[in-house]
């Protein structure tokens, strides 16, 4: 990572945005919560569609049209000067994991919504239509589904995920028809119309505060590999069956879950792009205090910058598990359970960030995404790039999440010099004779 610092000290008091005005927003949306588990507003649930409706009516006090997209997005839009021309997009998402906080995703839809707000305040008409959306179950979702709002503007909502099943036996498509979505015309929600996407995030990390920089500029969202790991060896009496003649799956898994930690230790230390390896579910069967284990099964999470570096490690881990397989008498099988790509920020709208960023006094910093966003899927369609906000210890999903009022104001302040710069530089790009972007 590569850290830019600003040129003077930043102050809410001068910035282009008004910090008061966000913060009372995301407090009252915040206030839309299971009463029982704040801050809870899961997708598809009553709470999700009140704070849905809230939120479409402060899209159209700010001056925007509002519709829902097939997909069922909430899209609020200020068209621009040019008749025709491709849209700017600002937008996150305002589900919520159970009891899970009050900022992710939920601050970026705040602070996109501030930024058409400071540039009608300022009379300021950009040539592009500047569209703010709120995309549809980001977080995982009852369906077992993360991002279909997002997937369905990128053209990623197959069959195969629209039958996948919820709560009570209700299928996704039904699910998003119920919200307000047409899933009988999604080919409507893909689009081929945006010039750029932008989005505001919480790091949910800890790297910004720590280091005391004001935002991050991020490089890529990781690709995350899933994959379920089993050893069999062969369940035994624990008293009578002599060390030396056991097939023991546990120690074999635990062997495995070592190895993985200090393999991800050794490519984050040897720079070469973020890498992060979790075991988040480990089983031991049959699970009694007096049985050697016959099978234990992994399932582990793996997350990298670079696709070159994730298909590497993967040719090391399988013949890895092989060999310890094979030291501790057992057998092996490593089944891949889902696999997504990195999705790499665009250079152009990260260069407007940082430019940005100097612009008000802010330092930066260059660094990768370890949690998926709707920007991965955005960037399948159109130039995509994301600005980070510190959040408090760097926790995030828990009660406990925060960002200062300020640093929202800031982070919203980035964003909207950056739309003002994309836009002159884009109508410049588009112009006859005009320069490449």
């Amino acid at each position: 990572m590569q850290r830019e610092a600003g040129t003077a000290p930043v102050h809410p008091s001068n910035l282009p945005v008004d910090g008061g005005r966000m913060w009372s927003d995301l407090t009252a949306l915040a206030s839309i919560t299971e009463p029982d588990r704040p801050w809870t507003r899961r997708s598809f649930t009553p709470r999700f569609l009140e704070g849905r409706a809230w939120l479409e009516r402060r899209f159209r006090e700010a001056g925007l049209s509002t519709r829902l997209d097939a997909a069922g997005n909430l899209i609020g839009r200020r068209e621009g000067r040019v008749p025709g021309a491709p849209a700017i997009m600002l937008g996150s998402h305002s589900d919520t994991v159970p009891s899970g906080g009050r900022f992710d995703g939920v601050a970026g839809v705040i602070a996109a919504l501030e930024v058409a707000r400071a540039l009608a305040a300022a009379g300021t008409e950009l040539d592009h239509p500047l569209e703010i959306v709120d995309f549809l179950a980001e977080e995982p979702s009852e369906y077992g589904l993360s991002c279909v709002g997002s997937r369905g503007m990128a053209g990623a909502l197959d069959g195969g995920l629209l039958e996948l099943t919820g709560p009570g036996g209700e299928r996704l498509d039904a699910a998003i028809d119920r919200v307000g979505g047409n899933v009988a015309a999604l080919a409507q929600a893909r689009r081929d119309d945006v010039a750029a996407f932008l989005e505001l995030h919480i790091e949910q990390g800890p790297v910004l505060e720590a280091t005391g920089t004001d935002v991050g500029i991020v490089t890529a969202i990781v690709g995350i590999t899933r994959l379920e790991i089993v050893f069999s060896g062969q369940a035994g009496h624990s008293g009578t069956t002599p060390m030396d003649r056991r097939q023991d799956a546990g120690v074999a898994g635990a062997r495995a879950m070592v190895w993985l930690r200090d393999e991800a230790r050794a490519l984050a230390a040897a720079g070469d792009g973020y890498f992060v390896a979790t075991v988040g579910i480990a089983e031991v069967r049959p699970g009694g205090a007096n049985v050697v284990p016959g099978e234990m099964r992994l399932v582990v999470d793996l997350r990298g910058e670079r696709r070159g570096t994730m298909e590497d490690f993967l040719a090391r881990l399988g013949a890895e598990m092989a060999r310890i397989a094979g030291e501790e008498g057992a057998r092996v099988s490593v089944a891949t359970l889902s696999d997504s790509l990195p999705a790499h920020c665009d250079a152009t709208l990260r260069a407007a960030l940082a430019a940005s960023a100097r612009s008000l006094g802010v330092s930066s910093l260059d660094m990768a995404s370890g949690a998926g966003h709707d920007a991965a899927f955005l960037s399948r369609i159109a130039p995509a790039a994301m600005v980070f906000i510190p959040c408090r210890e760097g926790r995030s999903h828990c009660p406990e999440e925060w960002t200062e009022p300020g640093q929202l104001a800031v982070g919203a302040s980035v964003l909207l010099e950056a739309v003002r710069a994309l836009d002159a530089r884009l109508s410049r790009r588009d112009a006859p004779g005009g320069e490449e972007a």
